[in-house]
């Protein structure tokens, strides 16, 4: 490359040779030029790069096929695979971060003989934590675990749910089979918390391993655990490789192993299979989470050789006394962090402190005037009245969020007749009456259209808190299945006795926003038709035409029997109705609604004294079952100006993410109180 900059291969080997600054490369979502070279990593080369369309910064992994390992149909059959299964997604169509890097484009070029993925921002060009442990050296044993957590966490959502591929294939769970200290990827903010990022699944990069080296695929899940818990070993003792042999360490060397927190070395023993191994990620984890607080405190102390104690024995009073109180100080803070690991840590805030800081640090937004559309009664309609700030409505800081780029957004709601039929919103950008949409109905969007998740939103199922029902929050030990919430809404359960409460006839509410029903239609009652024409009928003859409001100021008057449902920007801040927790199918209940102290709400809280606030990890990781997307829809067409891509993108800054919630809306990461604080997202 230093003597031909525009060599296509090695003049000696003929192996592909690096891509060149400015090279382009066209995929059906946009073209990319490359602007610099990261390194490799796995089977592929990382490069720098941007989207021509708006600058907006992308990194680059480049595949070789050459035709010194790949004939020319092996090539073919790699290259078509590749375009079916590089990438997953949550097959229901959330926008959840479970920490997977999963390519925003996947591109494959016959002609060259390589493959593309595309990954949005600049994540993927985060270290290593192979590159960590040259680095930094060996993490202490607390770091250990918390990167077991983090990583178990992502494994058991791999293994469990539901993914789609770019095929449009859903499969129920997939194998990771690459887990190793390159596939990990560690982002760290200021005060060295971390995050952990997986990348590299197997399913698509061993397709560019030479056939003669390629090994057969085995999904089992317990491989992925072996090799977490190599990785955690590795990690622990500060190096893979023994230097004299220079040959993979063996984790049945005792000599190897730390003498601290011998409860962690039998669990890295067991996800290895050298003792007895756990059935999955998730009781892998759960064992993770129920270590005994003293020897997680091991891991923050320091031992004392034994020639050094004789010292301690001639230590000042004074000065065993201050030490005393550090000690209580400190096993204070251990056991507070490691009993509230419920609420908001620190890493948590890793995210966020990596987004642009604001409106007008977004590059690429285009000038003019640009309309765009919602449901009339729907959220976002509700949200732009809002006064988020001292002086203006979030409509008002959203009409003009970068003065200097000459843009102006015009907001023209719309109402659907039937939106379980056809989502009017989506059909005026589709036909060019507006530039984008807000919605949450997202799901089946035609190849034309593109969104990009700018919050959560969702649903709040709440009772009266009136002595007259006999307090059903406490009643109902502040909690409902979803089973229980379909039968009610379908007729099959009438009166509260049916459910442990007094005899009390039902009075199920509904809210007149239609995304709001849709959603409720979609996920309690499932899309049976049937279920749909009995709830019809239930909400009908129970007063749908009762605005959220009237609800609300019927649960003050204390009428009996009421449940109701609601979007959570007209029904979280409220407190004449209970927001009841949610039980799906056996899995934990889960709450919406958390007091400042980072433990949910309970029928026992005084809920009026607003110490309340939305749990974003409840949406985040998708265990609140009535949560889903609110994302910008806009046309997929790049001859058209970026209006919806760059209002996303604003609202996605901090700034915008602030600002979000402080309308009622849940961020897609945890926000720190000192943005809150602000009054003005500053």
């Amino acid at each position: 490359m230093q003597e031909f900059p525009q060599a296509k291969f090695c003049l000696e080997c003929g192996f592909p040779a690096l891509l060149p600054e400015k090279t382009e490369i066209k995929g059906s979502r946009g073209t990319y030029q490359i602007t610099g070279l990261f390194g490799s990593r796995g089977m592929g080369r990382l490069y720098s790069g941007r989207q021509m369309a708006d600058s907006q910064s992308v990194v680059i992994k480049e595949y070789l096929l050459p035709s010194r390992s790949f004939n020319a149909d092996e090539a073919r059959q790699r290259q078509d695979t590749f375009l079916r299964v590089a990438g997953v997604s949550p097959a229901d169509g959330r926008n959840q971060d479970f920490r997977l890097i999963s390519p925003w484009e996947v591109i494959a070029d016959p002609q060259q003989k390589r493959c593309y993925t595309i990954s949005q921002g600049n994540l993927e060009s985060s270290q290593t934590l192979s590159q960590y442990l040259i680095e930094k050296g060996a993490m202490r044993a607390s770091q250990v675990r918390e990167v077991l957590n983090q990583a178990l966490q992502t494994l058991q959502f791999l293994h469990t749910q539901k993914l789609r591929f770019p095929s449009g294939q859903v499969q129920q769970g997939i194998v990771h089979a690459n887990v190793n200290l390159n596939s990990l990827l560690i982002v760290q903010n200021d005060l060295q918390y971390f995050v952990i990022y997986f990348c590299d699944l197997a399913i698509w990069e061993r397709l560019f391993e030479p056939p003669t080296f390629a090994q057969a695929l085995t999904p089992d899940p317990q491989q992925d655990l072996e090799e977490l818990g190599r990785v955690a070993f590795y990690l622990w003792v500060g190096k893979s490789v023994d230097p004299a042999s220079n040959q993979p360490l063996d984790p049945r060397n005792e000599q190897l192993w730390p003498k601290t927190s011998l409860d962690l070395k039998q669990f890295i023993y067991r996800l290895m299979g050298i003792e007895t191994p756990f059935e999955s990620a998730e009781t892998a984890r759960l064992a993770l989470l129920q270590f005994p607080l003293e020897n997680q405190i091991t891991s923050f102390t320091k031992v004392v050789p034994e020639e050094e104690k004789e010292k301690c024995f001639r230590t000042p009073l004074i000065l065993v006394i201050l030490l005393g109180i550090i000690t209580l100080l400190s096993l204070g803070g251990i056991i507070w962090y490691f009993l509230g690991r419920g609420g908001v840590q620190e890493e948590d805030f890793a995210e966020f402190n990596q987004l642009v800081p604001s409106f007008t640090d977004v590059n690429g937004v285009p000038s003019g005037v640009f309309t765009y559309t919602g449901e009339t009664e729907g959220t976002w309609s509700v949200v732009l009245k809002v006064r988020p700030t001292s002086e203006l409505t979030f409509a008002q800081l959203l009409n003009t969020p970068k003065p200097d780029a000459n843009a102006q957004f015009n907001y023209q709601p719309v109402s659907s007749a039937d939106i379980q039929m056809k989502s009017e919103p989506i059909e005026e950008v589709k036909k060019g009456q507006a530039q984008f949409a807000m919605t949450s109905l997202v799901d089946n969007l035609s190849n034309d259209l593109a969104e990009k998740q700018i919050a959560y939103d969702g649903l709040l199922v709440f009772v009266a808190f009136s002595k007259k029902d006999a307090n059903l929050p406490k009643v109902l030990n502040g909690q409902i299945t979803l089973d229980q919430l379909r039968q009610i809404y379908t007729g099959q359960i009438t009166n509260w006795q049916q459910l442990g409460g007094p005899n009390l006839p039902m009075k199920p509410f509904a809210p007149t926003e239609p995304e709001a029903v849709r959603e409720f239609e979609k996920i309690v009652l499932k899309d049976d038709p049937q279920k749909i024409a009995q709830y019809k009928a239930i909400v009908t003859t129970q007063a749908t035409e009762l605005t959220q409001q009237q609800i609300i100021t019927a649960f003050d008057t204390g009428q009996a029997g009421i449940i109701s449902y609601g979007i959570l920007s007209k029904t979280w801040n409220q407190c004449a109705g209970y927001p009841l927790a949610l039980v799906n199918d056996d899995k934990p209940p889960s709450q919406a609604l958390f007091r400042l102290n980072g433990q949910p709400i309970t029928p026992s809280d005084n809920i009026c004294d607003k110490d309340n606030r939305l749990d974003v990890k409840s949406f985040t990781t998708g265990s609140y079952p009535l949560s889903y997307p609110l994302a910008v829809v806009y046309p997929h067409n790049n001859s058209l100006p970026p209006a919806g891509a760059k209002f996303a993108e604003m609202l996605t800054t901090r700034q915008g993410q602030c600002l979000i919630t402080k309308v009622g809306l849940v961020p897609l990461q945890p926000i720190p109180d000192k943005y809150l604080n602000s009054y003005d997202c500053k």
